[in-house]
């Protein structure tokens, strides 16, 4: 009781306990009992959240779970509902369906402990007809927050908000490839047009730009007004010094240039760059909240852009980080404030967009959140149109791209980073690979050295890599992983799914260190296995949340900071070496014993091979018998 008690408090839920401060509940439990005789029924813990009544009973045992019939329905006489959770929880809810208004229950049977335990909810309505749903790890789902986003998901079965947005968002990069292609613009220049046309469009609010003054003239041309206004917001948004504005503005050119996009059609009277204009005033502009979400549309569009021409950015070793993971990396590290956040492989600025957010989440005092903005968020980029890219995604947010470099982070010196931009957080993607015997520090786990000799002593890094990069394949890496442990410290390695880079063929793992500290030889780091994170592949979308991942990332993170035990199939704790394949699989064990039910489900499938075996005359395979020379 005290344990389910401890899960509702952390999922910012409160129900009662044996009873119910709601009136008609409390009525209706009069007459409760598992025993059918009319008398009062307790169950463990009830209360509304929202227009849904909960209703909870829990066992000691995960032996005392379910009780079912042969065809896999739960059981309700008497001696069932009161020996077995679920089916307790079940009679509750169907009798305060019968007996109140509410006609939404979500019955949950919890059996066993802290760390070996069966979460199940039953959805019931005034069908009575139960519907069983996938198990949980947390009671994160049926929070206010949350409940309407868990029933719409797992028992309506609609697609959530966040996959129609991204839908729509992906619906609406195929439209704009499709009108881009007919400009004829490379890969690269793609989204350098959309991310250029987004700050012109911010000029329209100061008088400055407008579309309508697109109108193809000779002189001076929609490409050059267009440039014209990027200048202009490049110079309100305070990009300084003047030799960064200029190389952003060279990366712009292509608007001004190119002559296709800029030459009036004959039939329409416009030019394309009107039309991409427009189209991204409507579906853009206008509609997506860019400081209010962690969501980076410019990498999304960018890595849509990339699939439509047959190619996903591999070969520069780029692979786009999915919000849920920047939004993970910064739970991760319990990112604060007052943090300063490097990330020296920034691409389109995902992982500070992300941090952004969340730091700014944390205060609303206004002089704090200009300085997270102008000092607390650094980025490198080493190429000069994802650099452009990145920084017109800051912008867009509303500043904090003063601290965005154009450089090659592994040609710096770990000593002048450090120095020059101190930060005590660093988040990472490294290009992917791009190492070799020719080029042995551009290894992802060289990348992680160099990033953790960046930071500020006792500081916490984070990075996304292969999961190849942290077995040490070559001796090049396994060197690079002893060296590691020489300065700093490893807390532990999650291995994540493998859809988490849809269409790359990436299988990566988070790893997450503490810099500057020396790796303990005691020290006892967590390697868990969150293959089964919630997110499934769904048909013309990518990867989408199933309905479980709230549930599961918050079980992922009870673990990570200690907050709840686990059992070694979902984390194993323990020392290391250098040598060791630093990931769940290579630690794991397994530690559940069978029950009485394994066993004789065992012992049953090997007399059933014996018996088998006899009558096809192998019965000597059996035989004990020892020859006693």
């Amino acid at each position: 009781d005290i344990w389910v008690h401890e899960l509702l408090k952390s999922a910012k839920i409160q129900l009662t306990y044996q009873g119910s401060d709601v009136p008609e509940l409390e009525k209706a439990l009069k007459t409760a009992s598992k025993a059918d005789t009319g008398k009062a029924g307790k169950p463990e813990f009830i209360g509304v959240v929202k227009n849904f009544v909960l209703v909870i009973e829990n066992k000691a045992e995960v032996s005392q779970h379910a009780h079912r019939d042969n065809d896999g329905n739960l059981l309700d006489d008497t001696a069932s509902k009161q020996a077995y959770a679920l089916n307790g929880a079940l009679h509750y809810a169907r009798h305060i369906i019968n007996k109140t208004s509410y006609k939404k229950v979500i019955a949950i049977g919890v059996s066993g402990d802290e760390k070996r335990h069966l979460i199940t909810p039953i959805f019931i309505d005034d069908s009575l007809y139960p519907r069983e749903l996938p198990n949980v790890e947390t009671f994160v789902s049926f929070n206010e927050a949350n409940i309407d986003h868990y029933y719409h998901r797992e028992v309506l079965g609609e697609s959530s908000n966040e996959e129609k947005t991204t839908a729509e968002i992906l619906k609406d990069a195929q439209t704009l490839h499709e009108m881009l292609w007919k400009g004829g613009l490379t890969n690269q220049e793609k989204p350098l047009v959309v991310s250029g046309i987004l700050l012109a469009l911010r000029e329209e609010s100061f008088k400055g730009f407008s579309v309508e003054d697109l109108t193809g003239d000779s002189i001076k041309s929609d490409g050059q007004k267009i440039y014209d206004a990027i200048k202009a917001n490049l110079t309100r948004a305070d990009v300084s010094p003047e030799t960064k504005r200029d190389k952003i503005l060279a990366q712009f050119a292509v608007i001004r240039d190119n002559r296709k996009i800029n030459d009036r059609d004959s039939k329409s009277g416009r030019t394309l760059l009107r039309e991409y204009t427009e189209f991204l005033r409507t579906s853009i502009h206008n509609s997506i909240r860019y400081a209010q979400s962690a969501d980076d549309y410019l990498g999304m569009f960018y890595g849509e852009f990339m699939s439509y021409s047959g190619k996903d950015g591999q070969s520069l070793g780029i692979v786009l980080t999915p919000k849920h993971i920047t939004e993970l990396f910064c739970e991760l590290v319990n990112l604060k404030s007052t943090d300063r956040v490097l990330d020296p492989c920034c691409g389109t600025g995902g992982f500070l967009i992300a941090a952004m957010h969340a730091m700014l989440q944390q205060t609303d005092d206004e002089t704090e959140q200009r300085a997270i903005r102008k000092q607390r968020l650094m980025g490198i980029e080493l190429q000069d149109y994802m650099f452009t890219i990145a920084t017109t995604n800051m912008i867009l947010r509303g500043d904090g791209k003063s601290n965005l470099h154009n450089f090659d982070f592994l040609a710096q010196p770990a000593s002048k980073i450090q120095k020059d931009m101190p930060c005590t957080v660093g988040m990472m993607n490294p290009p992917y690979s791009q190492g070799g015997k020719e080029d042995p520090e551009k290894y992802e786990i060289a990348f992680t050295e160099h990033l953790l000799d960046s930071l500020c002593e006792d500081a916490r890094a984070v990075v996304i890599v292969p999961q190849s990069s942290v077995t040490g394949k070559t001796k090049v890496e396994q060197a690079v992983k002893k060296s590691i442990l020489k300065k700093h410290t490893l807390e532990g390695v999650i291995t994540l799914n493998n859809n988490t880079f849809y269409g790359v063929g990436t299988n990566p793992c988070i790893a997450v260190f503490t810099a500057g500290v020396p790796h303990p030889k005691q020290k006892k780091c967590k390697f868990i296995n969150f293959e089964d994170d919630g997110f499934v592949v769904a048909k013309h979308v990518g990867l989408v949340d199933n309905g479980t991942a709230e549930d599961r990332k918050q079980h992922l993170l009870d673990v990570w900071h200690g907050r709840t035990e686990s059992v070694s199939k979902f984390c194993v704790e323990t020392t290391i070496e250098a040598e060791d394949e630093w990931l769940h699989s290579f630690y794991y064990f397994n530690d559940e014993i069978p029950s009485e039910e394994d066993f004789r489900k065992t012992m049953a499938d090997y007399l059933t091979f014996q018996f088998n075996m006899i009558t096809h005359g192998r019965g000597y395979l059996f035989d004990n018998t020892k020859n006693d020379e």
